[in-house]
């Protein structure tokens, strides 16, 4: 019976964690070294045993892009990582994870949702009810909504 450590130690070298590029500090340092919008298309996948970044890439066209910038892309991770940058960059289609949403990146606390008392949302039901359409019904629902409360708070638009 084999040992764990030794599995997981062939699985760091097959990413490249015996090569001493941490392929951490290469995903930390990717959106800020090639921007948001390329990081949304292309993301470090591993490090080869020779120090090669693959960069898997949402589509061909996006893989043949990056490798006319992969000389400019590589000085900034070598700006940025120093002796921890990879030795090169190879770039092919695989899995690019999707983008966080704003309100995974935002660092405010969510707007708490707005008290509606009953007799305004029955108001705004009973508004909507004609409406056959069930989606549609709730959309003008909450827009009679809306509109019902903001009439009574007072304030306008002008």
């Amino acid at each position: 019976m084999e040992r764990i450590g030794g599995g997981i130690e062939r699985e760091l070298a097959r990413a490249g964690g015996s090569k001493g590029v941490p392929l951490a500090a290469l995903t930390a340092a990717w959106p800020e070294v090639v921007g948001t919008p390329i990081a949304r298309r292309a993301w470090p996948l591993r490090v080869s045993r020779d120090g090669t970044l693959n960069v898997a890439t949402e589509s061909a066209t996006w893989a043949h892009e990056l490798a006319l910038l992969a000389d400019e892309i590589l000085g900034r991770l070598q700006e940025r990582l120093g002796s921890d940058a990879p030795t090169g960059l190879r770039f092919a289609v695989g899995p690019v994870p999707e983008p966080a949403t704003a309100a995974e990146e935002s660092t405010e606390p969510p707007t708490p949702a707005l008290e509606v008392p009953a007799e305004v949302e029955l108001e705004a039901r009973a508004a909507a009810s004609a409406i056959d359409d069930p989606e549609l019904r709730d959309i003008v629902a909450k827009a009679v909504q809306a509109s019902l409360l903001k009439a009574r708070s007072g304030r306008h638009f002008w």
